[in-house]
């Protein structure tokens, strides 16, 4: 990996948001998509969530890290927006579950969609199920991605998954987030849920979507 995950993870900390972006920005040349880039910050989040877990830092300098990782990753995406494809006229929909707070993955996901030309709406984090289903109602997206990072917000996930499966448009489902990544969460999707436990898995799924037709205006 051609960051220095160790010192990318100090600038975060250190809320410096401009030494950290010129770390990205210099080897970024090195990566051929987005997604690569997003695996160096999610690997330099996943230290900071390690440093926390160890009381090594405080909650306030793993915000402070978020914050500035926030800035980075916006900052790259808007650089980097020579790689996005024209418009293949999808839409996806993006949100946390209701008291999940975790939502930089889920952004980075929803940048990924968009380079792949997709029309994305990010609701971020925290998001009670009540909304998530109006707002998918009324804008139809063909897919609707849920990120959920923390074991005791599982059994919540199942009805996320089955009323925004069962809208009238049918859309495909996604989940993903830290969880995901860390055990099998079948069990409270449908069969046609998707499990996406890391950014590799969503840009191999984008590109066997680019061959699909289905059309959701």
């Amino acid at each position: 990996m051609p960051v220095d995950i160790k010192q990318l993870t100090d600038l975060l900390l250190e809320g410096n948001e401009d030494k950290a972006w010129e770390l990205i920005e210099t080897e970024s040349e090195l990566f051929d998509s987005s997604h690569l880039a997003f695996e160096v910050l999610t690997h330099a989040m996943q230290l900071v969530g390690k440093l926390w877990e160890e009381n090594e830092i405080t909650v306030a300098d793993e915000h402070l890290a978020t914050t500035t990782c926030d800035y980075v990753l916006s900052r790259y995406a808007y650089a980097k927006k020579k790689w996005k494809q024209p418009s293949n006229g999808k839409r996806a929909l993006f949100l946390c579950i209701d008291q999940e707070q975790h939502y930089l993955g889920l952004k980075m996901i929803s940048l990924l969609f968009e380079e792949y030309g997709w029309d994305t709406r990010l609701l971020g984090a925290n998001l009670p199920l009540e909304y998530a289903v109006d707002t998918a109602s009324k804008w139809q997206p063909l897919v609707v991605g849920i990120s959920v990072a923390i074991l005791y917000n599982a059994d919540q996930l199942s009805k996320y998954v089955t009323e925004l499966g069962n809208l009238s448009n049918q859309p495909e489902v996604l989940v993903g987030g830290r969880l995901a990544s860390m055990y099998d969460l079948s069990k409270y999707c449908s069969t046609n849920t998707v499990l996406v436990p890391d950014l590799k898995e969503i840009k191999l799924w984008l590109e066997e979507q680019k061959g699909d037709g289905r059309d959701h205006g």
